[in-house]
């Protein structure tokens, strides 16, 4: 099955939406976790969301590979960071894992690939 990561992360981002108009307590209290979370410190904000993505692969989250590879590739991340970290996260969760990093992978390349209407 292909999976069109810049489709899934638009989809969510409009059900997002709505959460936010109906639920706005919880919505931004999870905003204000993730800037909390995500700000530099011992680690800068690339290796947390190198961090992040190993746990959404992980979690088998398509949605997280979609924002989390975005977020990378707006911080610079490299190929080989980005298939270092996929090799860890593949170690970690074997064969589960393994898919979604070839999942991962194929976000990387559509996000990086400028639209040709962008």
């Amino acid at each position: 099955m292909d999976k069109n990561y810049r489709d899934i992360t638009k989809s969510i981002s409009a059900s997002l939406a709505i959460l936010r108009t109906d639920t706005p307590d919880v919505m931004k209290a999870f905003s204000m976790l993730a800037q909390a979370a995500s700000k530099d410190g011992a680690l800068d904000k690339k290796t947390k969301e190198l961090i992040a993505l190993a746990l959404g692969i992980a979690a088998h989250c398509d949605g997280c590979i979609g924002f989390h590879v975005q977020a990378l590739i707006k911080l610079g991340v490299s190929r080989a960071e980005f298939e270092e970290m996929l090799g860890m996260t593949v170690y970690m969760g074997g064969g589960p894992s393994l898919m979604y990093a070839a999942d991962a992978l194929t976000a990387f390349e559509q996000m990086s690939t400028p639209m040709a209407t962008e």
